[in-house]
Order: C-alpha cells, then structure tokens, then sequence
C-alpha cells in the first residue's frame, strides 16, 4: 500500500498513511465538520476547507472532538427554508426544484409571465422540502466526517506511519466524507470539467497545495470504490 486504499481481508480496505497524510486528512475532515455546522452558515468559529493542506491541523484532544460532537439540532426541528449562501454549502444542499444554485432566480423571466409563476412554485416547493430534509441530510455528513476523525484518531503512527484498516460500514462512511471534501475543495478553487490550468500550477502558486489535496482526494475516492466493487 502506498497512500491509497486496497481491500483487506475478511472484507473492508485498508490504507496505509504517514504522519503528514493523517494531520493532511483530520484538518481537512475537521475544518468539514465545523463548516457544517447546524443551521444554515458555518458553526460558529468555523472555518472553510481552503486552508492549504499541513497548515493550522487541530490537535487529536478530547475536548475539541466533544465540542465537534455536541453540535446537533433539536429533536424534530423543522430545517432552514432558504439555501446556504455559502458556495459549498449551496452544493451540498441544493435546491430540489429549479435551475440550480448558480442561476440567478428571476433571469429570463419576464414578470407575470407563466415562466416566473413557475420559478415562484419552484422556489415554494424547494423550501418545503429543504425544511425537512436539510438537518437530516447535514447530521447523515457529519457523521460520515466524524468517522474519518475517530479513525485516524485510533492509530499510533510509527517511524513508517501506520495502516488504517476500515470495515465495510467505515468504508461507506469514508467515502461519503471524501466525496464531500473533494466537493468542497472543488468548489472553493472552481474547478470545470475543463479547466487545465489547474494541473500544471507552479509551486509558487497559492493554490497548489489545494490542488494536490483535490487530485490526492480523488486517488483515494477512486481506490476506495474499488475495493467496495465485488
């Protein structure tokens, strides 16, 4: 194994990481869960997934994990009706009916045309349907990051790292986390189907270090689903 996941036996994967690699993923897993947050911004102190790679990594203590953890909503409690305004927030949680969170919500409609009427009972339906399925759908995410924490909090890394073994129900979880923080990175450097540029940055680039972070993100995403494909 060298940084990306292979199957294990009995079932599940298993990954083999450095000590770079594991401060690499907790930061980033941890800046997801405070970034999440109940409602609908940031929690409160909560910083995004942009932060390059090694820079400002939260230490593994006990009080910072309670704190991640006690973040929750009350129990039946209606979800927030409009849509983040964060951008990553907005793909993660996008409108269920309409053109779509980069779409401005009246361009090209002609007031009083059937065409706004539509967009108006887009808008109305979104946010039904946003109300009762955000809460669940951000509690279901931060599970999946929390896993990714307590995991990579497990291990006892020795001079050549240390290997992460993952049961086939972690599997699922860690994927979903990785699908998220590749999202999320995504998002914050804009990446387009047919952006270049971005994989041929020099190192002196600000950007670079998310960069690899996205690419790296994606190796693992990649091997993961094919240990979990029978």
């Amino acid at each position: 194994m060298a940084g990306y996941f292979e199957p294990a036996d009995g079932g599940g994967a298993a990954i083999a990481l450095d000590e770079v690699e594991i401060s690499i993923l907790r930061s980033l897993a941890v800046q997801l869960l405070e970034l999440i947050g109940p409602g609908t911004e940031p929690a409160a102190g909560g910083s995004h997934p942009e932060t390059p790679p090694g820079e400002g990594a939260v230490g593994s203590t006990d009080d910072e994990l309670a704190g991640i953890e006690a973040v929750s909503w009350p129990p039946f409690s209606d979800g927030p009706s409009e849509p983040p305004s964060d951008p990553v927030l907005a793909r993660f949680f996008p409108d269920a009916y309409g053109p779509g969170p980069a779409a401005r919500p009246d361009e090209g409609a002609e007031p009083g045309s059937d065409e706004e009427a539509r967009r108006k009972r887009d808008r109305a339906a979104s946010a039904e349907f946003r109300r009762y399925t955000e809460n669940d759908l951000r509690a279901r995410k931060r599970e999946d990051g929390l896993a990714v924490v307590r995991a990579l909090d497990s291990l006892t890394p020795g001079e050549r790292g240390a290997v992460l073994t993952l049961r086939p129900e972690e599997c699922k979880q860690w994927l979903g986390a990785l699908n998220d923080l590749r999202l999320a990175i995504g998002t914050r450097l804009e990446v387009t189907e047919d952006d270049d540029e971005l994989y041929s940055l020099p190192d002196s680039d600000a950007r670079k270090p998310l960069v690899m972070a996205y690419l790296w993100l994606g190796g693992l995403q990649e091997t993961l689903v094919e240990t979990m494909t029978p």
